[in-house]
């Protein structure tokens, strides 16, 4: 299939959602980009995301022929103003797919206490939220609450954070995150919250499994009513009041590895 047109009712739609950064009409997730293709194509991913579409211009068709040599999704070929009119980055690189997000719940995070689960309280940079979910997968969380206020998964700039991460780390969004540490303590998890005042270290603390980690926005912080269900604790720095929340999360991520390989 081939479309030229940018005001094909279908490349409007898909163009609306990606400038709001939510899903489309059928809730799919625009993914900008061949890195992102590849990172959903890796077999991991697959195992819960579904590639329902790929958008192609004949120019990235030529140079990324393997990537696209797939037999089990749509290809549709846009001609480059199309492209252009439908991407939501200014300079796309001719490659746009639609992916039907998996759905996960709290028993896919926990997985059995044995990793650590973060709690996202209000991060609305969606580079930072897009960092901590790459940091997640790299550092062995078990799953990520992107609480009310956080930046979506359907967030273009938060996708290219992840790195492809999120394709592959459960997730749920759309919870408060006093519903969520309270969920947690109910699981049997103790709740940490990183906050730079705190009496006690990461490294004071055993956070390597059976916990969640919670880490609040800069400028807001962690609201009172999660502060209220949770130990506080501190990542140590020298001459800064605080560190980036995206900073502060990967470090207490490694932390909690840390502990389990010494354990």
């Amino acid at each position: 299939m081939q479309l030229t047109s940018a005001r094909n009712p279908w490349l409007q739609s898909i163009r609306r959602a990606a400038a709001a950064g939510k899903p489309t009409e059928d809730g799919l997730v625009v993914a900008e980009g061949a890195h992102l293709l590849e990172e959903a194509l890796k077999p991991a991913s697959r195992k819960r995301w579904v590639i329902e579409r790929v958008f192609v211009t004949a120019e990235a068709r030529e140079h990324f022929p393997l990537l696209l040599a797939g037999d089990d999704f749509e290809l549709v070929e846009l001609s480059a103003r199309a492209m252009q009119a439908t991407a939501g980055t200014e300079t796309p690189q001719g490659v746009l797919t639609l992916l039907r997000p998996p759905a996960w719940d709290w028993e896919d995070l926990i997985v059995g206490q044995r990793l650590p689960v973060l709690i996202l309280d209000g991060i609305q940079d969606p580079g930072n939220t897009g960092t901590l979910v790459r940091s997640a997968e790299a550092f062995g969380a078990g799953g990520v609450v992107l609480s009310k206020g956080s930046a979506r998964v359907s967030n273009g700039k938060f996708l290219r954070a992840s790195a492809g991460s999120v394709f592959r780390i459960p997730y749920i969004e759309d919870t408060g995150a006093k519903e969520a540490a309270e969920r947690a303590l109910r699981s049997g998890l103790l709740v940490f919250a990183l906050t730079p005042s705190a009496s006690r270290s990461v490294f004071e603390a055993q956070i390597g499994d059976g916990c969640a980690l919670v880490i609040g926005s800069e400028g807001r912080g962690i609201s009172r009513e999660v502060l209220d269900r949770a130990e506080e604790l501190r990542i140590p720095a020298q001459s800064v009041e605080s560190l980036n929340a995206a900073v502060a999360g990967s470090i207490a991520l490694f932390v909690s590895q840390q502990q389990r390989h010494a354990g």
